[in-house]
């Protein structure tokens, strides 16, 4: 009887989204963990002739020619001194994985899908066109980002040059 309940507990539909947070410059960023392949140690790149000023390069990761874009750049945020954080999150798009640089990445977070309201049209140093919303976390906003308006510019801009 004991093992039936708790095969029915875990066929349930978790109600909480899982969220990848990291930090570009003072802003905290979230993205559905379900859209990350994976995050990597930061690594050599090798620049793209002719690449958008925000497309640092590729790297070869096992085998797959993967581009990479810094956020920092994209965004216009300024550029720190390196801290030794920085990261590559690889995540999945529709045709092929996508890399992009940013400062640290924080932690996974579980978020009830009320917490996350939609992004305020507002000027602001981030595009809004790819921010989908802004959770509420204790004492903080975090901006989630929306990767189908992000990527499909990187990736167009990446192949017009």
């Amino acid at each position: 009887m004991r093992a039936r309940k708790s095969r029915q507990k875990t066929q349930q539909v978790d109600p909480l989204l899982q969220m990848v947070s990291f930090h570009l410059g003072e802003e905290i960023f979230i993205i559905d963990i379900l859209q990350i392949q994976e995050i990597i140690r930061m690594m050599e790149l090798s620049r793209m002739p002719k690449a958008p000023e925000h497309i640092e390069g590729v790297i070869n990761l096992r085998g797959s020619v993967i581009p990479v874009m810094d956020l920092r750049k994209r965004f216009g945020i300024p550029l720190p001194e390196e801290n030794g954080q920085e990261r590559i999150i690889v995540i999945k798009t529709a045709d092929k994985p996508m890399g992009m640089i940013v400062d640290a990445v924080t932690e996974v977070l579980r978020l009830p899908p009320e917490t996350i309201d939609p992004a305020p049209a507002v000027d602001s140093a981030v595009d809004a066109q790819f921010i989908s919303g802004v959770a509420k976390v204790k004492d903080k906003l975090l901006f989630l980002l929306d990767l189908k308006q992000l990527i499909p510019l990187s990736e167009k801009s990446c192949s017009d040059k």
